[in-house]
């Protein structure tokens, strides 16, 4: 059986759709698989090379009060695990989370080498998910573990708890309040969507890659200053109210890119200005 096709496990969310779509331009054979279809692994995965796994049902948020929603994420990576051991050469790239598995790093931009210290239970299943991809992969097995920062782009639905330029910009279009966490002075590391559908495609290409690599834009914006950033694009000042800060929430991290950088020739190539000028280009066409 032909192994040139590519399973793209949760993919039908927001990367795995624009995943897929390139993938589709590259002539390139795309299966995809919802988290609720497991059932159908073994039928799927021997004519598949490569697995890109962006399944998650959570968010930092959503299991901060009940760890154990977390465990439909470890339960499927692993189903996925023992089913690639019948399969040794099959690439296995896993998204885990550049934005909540160093918790607060002693330094800043973050490198894949430092200790990771989750905060939240999001964070954690994450770091457990590497663990068992790490250990597949000292078998030989090939396999990427990828880091990314916080997504945004056209494309991105809406998700409570989740996508913060998304949310600023869904508020701005339908004139309703945003609720800040804190002061508005944690800073986080964005990328555009485009940019990652554009290093996913250069390791898709490497087969053999059984690298760790941090998947973001090197630059940290406070939320503060990414609101100001929304509210030049949409025209409009957005209406926050400011609430008290929550434990779970990463006070500052910024990731630094350049070991991804030195193996893929890759560097994120959309600003986040104009990222955010973009999103709310198509949000004011689709929304």
């Amino acid at each position: 059986m032909s192994q040139d096709g590519v399973l793209l496990l949760g993919g039908a969310g927001f990367i795995g759709s624009a995943l897929a779509r390139r993938l589709a331009r590259e002539n390139m054979p795309v299966h995809i698989l919802g988290r609720h279809q497991q059932d159908q692994l073994e039928h799927v995965l021997p004519q598949c090379g490569t697995v890109v796994h962006l399944a998650c049902s959570t968010t930092p948020s959503a299991s901060a009060a009940c760890a154990s929603l977390e465990l439909g994420n470890l339960t499927l990576t692993l189903r996925l695990l023992d089913l690639l051991k019948n399969q040794p050469k099959t690439h296995l790239i896993f998204f885990s989370s550049g934005g909540t598995v160093y918790g607060n790093p002693r330094t800043l931009p973050v490198t894949e080498d430092s200790p990771l210290a989750p905060l939240s239970n999001h964070g954690a299943s994450k770091v457990s998910q590497e663990a068992f991809c790490s250990a597949l992969r000292t078998e030989g097995h090939p396999l990427t573990i990828l880091r990314p920062s916080n997504a945004y782009g056209p494309g991105q639905m809406m998700k409570s708890g989740f996508g913060l330029i998304r949310t600023m910009l869904e508020h701005a279009r339908a004139g309703t309040p945003l609720e800040i966490w804190g002061d508005g002075e944690n800073i986080r590391d964005f990328i555009y969507i485009d940019d990652i559908v554009e290093a996913s495609l250069r390791l898709i290409k490497l087969p053999q890659d059984a690298g760790t690599y941090n998947l973001g834009s090197d630059m940290g914006f406070s939320i503060n200053q990414v609101r100001g950033i929304v509210e030049a694009a949409c025209g409009k000042e957005l209406q926050t109210n400011y609430r008290p800060a929550r434990g779970t929430d990463v006070r500052c991290v910024v990731l630094d890119s350049s070991r991804l950088k030195a193996r893929l020739g890759w560097q994120a190539a959309v600003g986040l200005v104009d990222g955010i000028t973009r999103t709310w280009d198509w949000l004011k066409r689709h929304g």
